[in-house]
């Protein structure tokens, strides 16, 4: 068991006591898709969020049609204060159109939308996947912790093992070196130092003031939880950031390859990275960082090895290196800037947005 600190404020788990937390105060963010769709892991996430009793859950939701009605009878058979935004429901998309916001649909703007209206009536917001299957309550109340001490910003943090392996491939073997490698050139870059010092900076649990998330743009797809940390740089710094112990996880996993695997969110995570290090000053040397991300990549998985033969674990350095491989690709400028704006800049309001929903709702119960 350790206690040490990071360049921002680390809270561990040394106790499994569960802090006290201003849940009554927050509204929960859970984004989902039609893969989760009674699920037995988002089961879990909501029925454990029943004991939370938070001020509201807000679900975005991304499915086609047809599954709206049965998903929604589904989450009404829970017993929480919610709120379901079909963003892309024809209504929802109509009225970003209208107001300039439309554009790449994708993760980063379906939490985007929630976070609009989980931020209308609450004081602190925390957001976390709906794909954990060792998804505790306890959770909320340990993200929301930090913010009642005057911190801004809270990221969770967790171990990813299971069917005895290292799993968390995207942010061991891309994120991790390519961050590193970056410092290495770049070792007076503060945002560097921020980005590296987060324990498991690819993890979608997060908290934070409802004011802090007003300020922040977003990426719109997979660049979500990076393009996050270099806006709380921005907005929160070190002093102002906590990241909190949530123990072990366990998600559902992703191939390497295909439409939503691995090497197609690289290159959301690798532009969202880029573009982040850019706007605090930094100017990577792309024609070499391919390479130097490559060697710092195989010094990881030389102590990642290390790390899983110490504790019995399968590891295959040779598939890591084919990750690798395939990551690098993704290490490129990081091209125009499509970020979501800042909520408190748009001329868009919560009210504008669950409107619109229930009508599309509305419009799609009327076929069934």
């Amino acid at each position: 068991m350790e206690y040490g600190q990071e360049r921002i404020a680390t809270l561990h788990d040394l106790t499994g006591r569960v802090p006290d937390a201003p849940t009554d105060r927050a509204g929960v963010v859970v984004p989902m898709t039609e893969r989760e769709y009674a699920g037995l892991a988002a089961e879990r996430v909501l029925s454990e969020l029943e004991s939370v009793a938070p001020a509201q859950v807000v679900v975005p939701l991304r499915a086609p049609p047809e599954k709206v009605g049965p998903f929604l009878d589904w989450l009404g058979g829970f017993d929480l204060p919610l709120s379901v935004v079909w963003c892309n429901g024809p209504g929802v998309t109509d009225l970003l159109a209208d107001r300039g916001l439309n554009g790449e649909a994708g993760k980063g703007r379906d939490v985007w939308l929630a976070l609009g209206v989980a931020t209308a009536d609450s004081e602190y917001v925390a957001v976390h996947d709906a794909d954990a299957k060792t998804y505790e309550s306890a959770d909320v109340s340990r993200l929301l912790y930090p913010l009642a001490q005057g911190y801004e910003f809270s990221k969770g943090y967790y171990a990813r093992v299971e069917n005895n392996k290292l799993y968390g491939r995207l942010c061991r073997l891309f994120y991790e070196p390519l961050v590193r490698a970056l410092a290495d050139a770049h070792p007076d870059a503060a945002v560097l130092s921020y980005l590296g010092a987060f324990r498991y900076a690819l993890a979608g649990e997060f908290g934070a003031t409802s004011d802090l998330v007003r300020s922040l743009r977003v990426e719109r797809h997979w660049g979500l939880e990076v393009g996050q940390l270099g806006e709380a740089f921005a907005h929160a710094g070190f002093e102002d950031t906590a990241q909190v112990d949530l123990g072990r996880y366990e998600h559902d996993h992703r191939a390497v390859s295909g439409p939503t695997g691995l090497s197609d969110m690289s290159r959301h995570v690798g532009r969202a990275l880029l573009r982040a290090v850019e706007s605090h000053g930094v100017a990577p040397e792309y024609d070499t960082l391919p390479d130097r991300y490559r060697r710092t990549a195989g010094q990881f998985i030389d102590q990642y090895a290390a790390d899983a033969g110490f504790n019995g674990l399968d590891y295959e350095r040779s598939e890591e290196r084919e990750q690798v491989d395939v990551y690098a690709e993704a290490v490129r400028p990081p091209g125009e800037d499509r970020r979501l704006p800042a909520w408190r800049e748009t001329n868009l309001s919560a009210d504008e947005v669950l409107s619109a929903s229930k009508r599309d709702v509305k419009a799609v119960r009327g076929q069934e």
